[in-house]
């Protein structure tokens, strides 16, 4: 190393679905912002932010303030950084009090940040969101009223085809029952 060469710091990297996490060495934020684009599947123009509350770093200066290992997320374009979703764990026997629990809030974070994971439900969890009271929600966590209507209609909707297909596979294990009790009689 050159005498007039600082030494970069590490730093963690994710983008705004938080699913993939990198580790890179930079030495500014402009170094920084090529390395990204080199190690994670981006396009467009870089926004780079801190991944615990989203401020954004514009600069050289204050680039250079960071400790160590801090967390960054990049953003591209028209994307906007969120808090984590909280993590999701589901309690069937809650108490219905009128007010969302943490546990259907969580489901519902889980599926807002992506849709895919409610094709991955049991029944236990499409009954808490086809249940929910989509005004328990609509707070600042979830202000998108049409989208907790939404997602209510649609879980009801994917339960009621899961059971009519527990229901078909039950009647088909039955009729295989009886085929096979009457061959060997």
């Amino acid at each position: 190393m050159e005498e007039n060469e600082q030494p970069g710091k590490p730093f963690k990297i994710t983008d705004v679905t938080r699913e993939i996490r990198k580790g890179v060495v930079a030495v500014s934020l402009q170094d920084l912002t090529s390395k990204v684009v080199e190690k994670l599947p981006i396009e467009g123009n870089v926004t780079v932010v801190l991944e615990a509350d989203g401020t954004e770093i514009d600069d050289e200066e204050y680039f250079a303030t960071l400790e160590p290992h801090t967390s960054l997320m990049v953003l591209t374009d028209d994307q906007k950084w969120n808090p984590p979703a909280p993590p999701c764990r589901l309690s069937v026997d809650a108490v219905d009090d009128g007010k969302a629990s943490p546990e259907l809030a969580g489901l519902v974070g889980k599926i807002k940040q992506n849709l895919c994971h409610v094709s991955l439900l049991g029944g236990p969890e499409l009954e808490l969101l086809s249940d929910m009271d989509p005004d328990s929600l609509v707070d600042i966590t979830f202000p998108d009223k049409i989208f907790l209507e939404q997602l209510k209609e649609a879980s009801g909707r994917y339960l009621s085809e899961k059971r009519q297909a527990q229901d078909a596979l039950e009647l088909l294990r039955l009729y295989h029952e009886k085929e096979t009790e009457g061959e060997t009689q």
